[in-house]
């Protein structure tokens, strides 16, 4: 849902969610074009969102971890 508010194309976000034996995974994957601004400059946009993933994690006591793939 965070993801398709920065992107021109948010029918083509799509999430993946993997259970690990310690964590929880999301695979983000975007248009070739939106790649960039889901990432951000710096990678602040990345790291917003990992840390919001973060703190959701901490209410449930598991580990969750986003990965932005290409």
């Amino acid at each position: 849902m965070i993801a398709r508010a920065f992107v021109d194309r948010p029918d083509e976000v799509s999430v993946v969610q993997i259970e690990e034996d310690d964590a929880t995974v999301f695979e983000l994957t975007v248009a070739p074009d939106d790649l960039g601004k889901v990432i951000g400059r710096q990678g602040r946009t990345a790291k917003a969102m990992r840390t919001m993933l973060g703190a959701a994690g901490m209410r449930t006591r598991r580990r969750l971890v986003l990965e932005i793939l290409e």
